[in-house]
């Protein structure tokens, strides 16, 4: 299958690329430099030049493939609402392209809900809605056009996709821990985050592409929730660094634009997913990545 990918050169986009080449696939890929198309070619996929706000460019890529896996986000939290809302009209052009092909279109999302006292489950509808909402929306959205002849696909993925080179929450964990002397967590740090490694999570997209049929919601899941104050001591251990617990009033001051997030409790199942697709998680955990180094400490410069 020829498929469009947005985020092939990212962190879960470059492991989706090779994930699927390494299946027969062929990968156009969503480069907005030259560094990026480089990287992309290298490994045997074909770069398209664009950008999220670039619609015409999203369009000519949806157009001229047999399916789309939709992963880029703008990763700006000083901006979130507006992220948001270029998230929703990258997505709604693309979906318009495929709209009466039956071709499939997936998009990444995150298992965050209302539930509470249970694990979110792919049941469970995402309460997003509209372009100011956490992420415009986006899954919504593209999950109201299995109705329009096109095969949508909600790709929720865990708080934490880790490994070796990991530059997402857990790093940035990691990287106030050393600044600020401890590894923290907020409150009684007894909130959770799912996490699952990025092998896992590649291998998850590559099923779904070929196996999710139309308006599925699956969940690149492998632990369902580790509690944060775990998470917090795994880095202090690995950093050598004691925990500290951090007051709701402080919480910005101490994690930054990841305040929001640190308190968030994000349990979530993976059972549908593992039963749709066949997919058994078999990559490090978590607290493996982290003991083995996958967040190493930074060397002094002079």
């Amino acid at each position: 299958m020829r498929v469009f990918v947005t985020g092939a050169s990212g962190w879960i986009g470059s492991a989706v690329t090779d994930e699927l080449l390494a299946h027969g696939h062929e990968v156009v890929g969503l480069a907005r430099s030259d560094e990026a198309a480089a990287a992309l070619a290298a490994k045997g996929a074909t770069a398209h030049r664009g950008s999220l706000d670039d619609l015409d460019s999203l369009a000519s890529g949806a157009a001229g493939a047999e399916g789309v896996i939709h992963l880029a986000f703008k990763h700006d939290f000083t901006d979130y609402a507006g992220a948001g809302r270029t998230e929703r009209a990258a997505t709604r052009r693309m979906l318009d392209v495929l709209e009466g092909s039956g071709r499939p279109f997936l998009i990444a999302s995150g298992p965050a809900s209302g539930a509470t006292g249970r694990p979110f489950t792919e049941d469970d509808a995402s309460p997003h809605h509209g372009a100011d909402s956490p992420r415009g929306g986006g899954e919504n959205l593209a999950l109201a056009y299995a109705d329009r002849g096109v095969r949508p696909v909600a790709l929720r993925f865990a708080a934490s996709v880790h490994g070796v080179n990991d530059h997402g929450f857990v790093s940035t964990m990691a990287t106030i821990a050393r600044q600020r002397g401890a590894a923290g967590y907020l409150g009684d740090g007894s909130n959770h985050w799912p996490a699952v490694h990025r092998s896992d999570a590649a291998r998850l997209v590559r099923l779904a592409l070929d196996q999710a049929p139309a308006g599925s919601r699956v969940h690149a899941v492998a632990e369902e929730g580790l509690p944060m104050r775990d998470i917090a001591a795994a880095l202090g251990d690995y950093l050598g660094l004691p925990t500290a617990s951090v007051a709701q009033e402080d919480a910005e001051a101490h994690f930054g634009w990841l305040a929001y997030f640190a308190g968030l409790d994000m349990t979530a199942s993976n059972a549908r997913t593992r039963e749709l697709l066949g997919w058994t998680p078999t990559g490090p955990t978590l607290f493996e990545d982290i003991a083995a180094g996958a967040y190493p400490v930074p060397i002094p410069t002079r």
